[in-house]
This record gives structure tokens, sequence and C-alpha cells, in this order.
């Protein structure tokens, strides 16, 4: 037996009840071990938890597809020709954009490698892209293949650095020779959360296009990419979007490239203007938005769940998200912080909630992090994941996380990882 814990469950339940959140909204996993019978669930930084209305709602696009046939495009109560329309409003609200700079389609690589064909233009010395040395591993394969695409080495193209300041002390030394600069907004490992407006800005002064991947940062901190000015954006919507596995990415190209007829970009049915595409014409008019980045027709039980995600947002919105993000992290840290000093764990994550989202990452400094995460799960009924070879991450998400889930994973880690003797 341990020690009792040096922090009471029953602040874990009144904080519940002072600041609840919305659980009753998603199906929570049965928990695996431990005593109570839902999860814990601290892995939505990876794949989020299922909206319980998303079922019903995309069995009513199956039902118009039984009942419609071919109809369904225009006869359908979501007709299928212009569903993704339906998605571009909260899509844009949520990071901060304009409906025109946002489209939501493909997955998040695919968009990444659409972008960077219009984007990523190499002249001379300024070839360069710059990437975070721990961007999760398909950013790194995306622009080595980018660079290999252009004839260049990627050894010597691709350029990683450590984190924002180094990143931003670079382009002010190297600058010159920078195409890219393709930055995660959230760091996938250490929860980081980058300063988004001033690397752009330091980008740009450099000369440089400036992009970010925001699959850890969409629905999970607030954005405003509109007024930050980025060149582009992608994020996926299957993490704190909680769309489904494989779910949808979104785009967003800043209003001054939009009509830009001399960005290489590449067609296909969905990339000209809906007026005319039934005219059948050989040659593609893109409209002057986002839009003009798609190729092929939407996938439409793909979309669905992701509308019903977005209008959860829309209804809940970021800053109350975010204000809960803020107190439910800050309660987890201060239950770790009680126990891990006495033990061989680190939180690398940094402590200032303006610098991260809702994920704290944990570096196991003895033993293997996927075993950790295995007992907390089968053990404890505590859903974490591992990156390998040392770090457990969790993320309290406010959508659906409770202060009793925190509290939780905080006494299941003391009983997992022994004290330093």
């Amino acid at each position: 037996m341990i020690a009792p814990m040096p922090f009471a469950e029953e602040e874990a339940l009144r904080r519940d009840a002072e600041d609840p959140g919305r659980r009753e909204l998603f199906r929570v996993p049965p928990a695996d071990g431990g005593r109570y019978p839902e999860s814990a669930y601290f892995a939505g930084n990876s794949l989020g938890l299922q909206p319980r209305a998303t079922r019903a709602e995309l069995l009513q696009d199956l039902d118009a597809w039984a009942r419609l046939g071919v109809e369904g495009h225009l006869e359908a109560e979501r007709p299928w020709l212009p569903y993704h329309e339906l998605l571009t409003e909260p899509a844009a609200r949520l990071v901060g954009a304009l409906p025109e700079e946002t489209v939501v389609m493909n997955s998040l690589t695919v968009n990444l490698h659409l972008l960077m064909v219009s984007f990523y233009r190499p002249a001379g010395e300024r070839s360069r892209i710059v990437i975070e040395d721990t961007a999760f591993p398909s950013d790194s394969y995306a622009v080595r293949s980018q660079a290999r695409f252009h004839g260049l080495d990627p050894d010597k193209t691709v350029v990683r650095l450590r984190d924002g300041d180094e990143v931003l002390d670079f382009l002010e030394r190297e600058g010159d020779t920078v195409a890219l600069v393709l930055l995660g907004g959230v760091n996938y490992l250490t929860g980081e959360l980058l300063d988004i407006p001033a690397i752009t800005a330091a980008g740009h002064a450099a000369g440089a296009i400036v992009g970010w991947d925001l699959a850890h940062a969409a629905g999970n901190v607030p954005l405003r990419l509109h007024d930050w000015g980025p060149d582009f954006a992608a994020w996926c919507s299957y993490k704190y979007l909680n769309s489904g596995p494989g779910a949808l990415g979104g785009v967003f190209v800043h209003r001054r490239h939009l009509g830009d007829p001399s960005l290489r970009r590449f067609e296909g049915w969905w990339s000209t203007e809906p007026e005319t595409r039934f005219e059948m014409a050989p040659v593609s008019r893109p409209p002057a938005s986002a839009d003009a980045w798609q190729i092929s027709n939407p996938p439409i039980y793909a979309m669905g769940p992701v509308r019903t995600s977005l209008r959860l947002f829309d209804e809940v919105g970021m800053s109350e998200l975010r204000a809960r993000s803020v107190r439910l992290t800050g309660y987890l840290e201060s239950l770790l912080d009680r126990i891990v000093p006495t033990r061989p764990i680190t939180v690398v994550t940094p402590r200032d909630p303006e610098r991260r989202g809702c994920q704290l990452s944990l570096r196991i400094e003895r033993g293997s992090a996927a075993e950790l995460a295995r007992r907390l799960r089968h053990e404890h009924g505590v859903v974490t994941d591992a990156r390998e070879p040392d770090i457990v991450r969790m993320a309290p998400t406010p959508l659906y996380s409770t202060y009793h889930d925190c509290w939780r994973a905080a006494v299941a880690l003391a009983e997992c990882v022994a004290e330093d003797r």
C-alpha cells in the first residue's frame, strides 16, 4: 500500500460541481481497470471522444442516400453538392479566419503538400525550410520529400531548430536563406504553444513564407489566423475537434493570396467555381477563395462528423473552453507537483499557461513510457499515450475531462511509479 495521497478526492468532486464541462455530450469509453466504470480519458490530443450526436446525424446522411440515390446531391436535407459549405463558417470562426480563407478537405498531410505546391518556391540561395527538431514525423517526411521534389538535398535544405526562440534567432541571422517556415502551433511532443504571431512576423520580415501545422492547436487554444497573417495553415479534426479517426482536415489561405494567378496549384473537379461546374468546360475557373485548393468532390460521410463537432464548438465557444482548460490543466499540474519531485519523472511542458494548451508531457527517467501508459490504463482506467522513448502525454480536454479524472490520474501515477529511495 502507498501512503495516503496529499490531496483529497472530495476537492476534485467539489471543483467538478462548481466548474462542470460537457462530458454528458460525449461517449466516454468504459474503464479497462480500476474501480470506476468510465475511463479517465487523457488522449484527446491523439483521438478525441465521440460526441453523442454524431451517430444519429451520420445516419441521417446515410438515409438520404438510401431514399434519394443520386438526387441526394440536390434534394437531401443537407444536399451533398454544397455540403462542404456547411462547414466553412464554423471552421473559420474556430481558427479566427474569414470564411473565404477557409475550407475543410482531405487529411492534414495531404493538405500540407497541396499548400506547399503553392507556397514553397525555392529560388537560388533562398531554399531552406525551417521546422522544429521535434516536429511530428509526418511533417518532417513531408518537407523532406518536397525538397527532393525540387531537386534539393533534404539534409541541407531542411533546418531543424529546437524551439521558438531558436527559430527567431535563426531568422534574424540567416533569414535570407529561408523560403518556408513550417512549424507546429502546439508541439505534439512537449505541448508547448509557440508564439504564432511573433514567429509569423519574423518570418515575413526575413522574406520567407510562413505556414503552420495546427493539428494540436485547433480546438485547443484560441487562434486569430487572419489577424496574425500567416500565409497558410492546416489542421486535422480528429484530435481536439472530436470528428473521428482519419477525419477531414482544414485549410487556411490568407486573403492576400486569394485569386493570385501567379500561385501554382493542383486542380480538379471541385477547384472550379460552383456556379459553372456543370457546364463541363475543359478549363477550370477557380474561385477567389480557399475553395480553389480543393480537388475532388467532398466525402459526405467524413464531413458529417466534422459538421457535428464544429456546431458544438460554436455553441460552447473557444473563450469558455480555453478558460476551463487553463483551470483544469492547472489543477492537474498542481497535483503532479505533489508527487513528481520524489519520483523519476519530469514535466517538460512549460508551466506558463500562456505557453501551452491542455497537454502536459511527462518524461519518464527510468523504465518504459509505453509500459507506464499500459499500466495506467489496465490497472487504473486512466488512458494516456506514450511517445518513445520516454514521454507520457496527458491532455485534460475541457469539453469532457473532469477534475476527478485529474485526481484519478495523479493517484494512478503515484501508485505506478515508485518514489526514489
